[in-house]
């Protein structure tokens, strides 16, 4: 069977993985084997922004495939989707953020803007935030403060220091040894933390007295999903390097990191081919992400996302949801233990609903859907997630 097939070829990164088997997925809904419709709440983490297969992606792709797949390594050849994709999104983004190097992943970025933010500055100290998640290849760990899941792969890179986020005290520790501050504009892992009284701005302040390079990673709340189209648009503070990935393909693997021409050229001399990647810029992946970029922006998506968090807000309404945090359609529900979050996630799973942890909040719930998703959509998952809550009984939970 294809699920005994699943556990003993397919590398596994839990002991007890959910396991659904997918058959298809269209809109906002996941089809299993036995035909059982899903209403996703989670988008693949914050993926999926237009839903699954959405019409413009699927054709942009099908067209590219007709025209040709990979033909060189990035960064040689002239290709129409990389060359359209990087353009339109220069367009919609500050003047210094021009220059985009597209990669396969969110971490890939990470690793991309770590080794830009080392070179242009000649410096090697990073800071990066307590409890941030950026990914988890070794430049990416290495900017992770949580010794647990450290350990076991040191040594990691060195020369790296952290500063509790929304603490305006720690930006001391930000000095001329440092070549860049790495943040999530909002933080994901620890439980969609949002920065608070023009924090973001302070670290921005201080970044540009010492000559420290800022890097905002947006790989979650980036591409609409915050009611802007990128979340620092929200806060007043614009970072020298963009990090970008998750939903800038509705689910095709991408990365991206952004910055000023100036910064960029650091990386094709002394010595050349700074960062190379094969697959970066692939033109069905850039087909994929050009038409995300367009339906996001000449839709009302981005409008429509802010309606649809207050109807969340509206309709979370229960004794057990003790805050909901979080912008937009990137929000969290955090409970009193971990016993009711777990509760919530695997019920709703047998009940038709897909619902998703958070990586360091383990009293919190996810809820990320497509951007596309709809009232009636919300109301009913909503329902759901409330009836569940009603019947939660403590002694009946391990």
């Amino acid at each position: 069977m294809l699920r005994d097939d699943f556990h003993t070829y397919q590398a596994q990164t839990t002991p007890h993985p959910l396991g659904l088997e997918i058959s298809y997925a269209k809109g906002c809904y996941i089809y299993d084997a036995q035909g059982n419709a899903h209403l996703d709440f989670v988008a693949g983490v914050s993926a999926c922004s237009l839903g699954h297969c959405h019409p413009s992606v699927v054709t942009a792709i099908k067209e590219q495939t007709e025209k040709y797949l990979h033909v060189m390594v990035y960064g040689e050849y002239v290709q129409q989707p990389a060359v359209e994709l990087t353009k339109l999104l220069a367009s919609y983004l500050p003047k210094n953020l021009e220059t985009t190097y597209l990669v396969n992943s969110g971490t890939e970025a990470i690793e991309g803007a770590l080794k830009l933010a080392r070179r242009y500055t000649g410096r090697s100290q990073l800071i990066a935030a307590k409890n941030a998640y950026h990914g988890n290849t070794m430049g990416s760990l290495s900017l992770m403060d949580y010794e647990e899941r450290k350990s076991a792969f040191r040594p990691l890179i060195p020369d790296v220091s952290f500063i509790e986020f929304n603490d305006k005290k720690d930006l001391a520790k930000i000095t001329e040894k440092t070549a860049a501050v790495v943040l999530e504009t909002i933080q994901g892992g620890a439980g969609f933390i949002m920065p608070e009284k023009g924090y973001l701005k302070k670290v921005r302040s201080r970044c540009n007295e010492v000559g420290a390079l800022l890097i905002l990673d947006e790989i979650q709340p980036g591409f609409g999903r915050t009611g802007k189209l990128f979340a620092f648009e929200h806060f007043n503070c614009v970072p020298d390097i963009l990090v970008l990935g998750k939903g800038m393909a509705s689910g095709m693997p991408v990365g991206a990191f952004v910055a000023s021409k100036k910064i960029m050229m650091s990386l094709r001399e002394k010595p050349k081919l700074g960062h190379i990647t094969t697959f970066g810029g692939n033109p069905v992946i850039a087909a994929a992400s050009l038409a995300t970029l367009r339906e996001i922006t000449g839709t009302q998506l981005i409008e429509q996302t802010l309606e649809k968090e207050e109807l969340f807000r509206k309709l979370l309404v229960h004794p057990l949801i003790k805050e909901i945090r979080g912008k937009g359609l990137m929000l969290a529900l955090l409970f009193e233990n971990q016993k009711v979050a777990n509760y919530l996630v695997l019920t709703a799973a047998k009940k038709g609903l897909i619902l998703f942890w958070l990586l360091f909040e383990p009293n919190a719930v996810r809820i990320s859907p497509p951007l596309t998703i709809s009232m009636k959509e919300i109301s009913i998952g909503c329902d759901q997630i409330i009836t569940i809550l009603n019947e939660y009984r403590p002694a009946a939970v391990n």
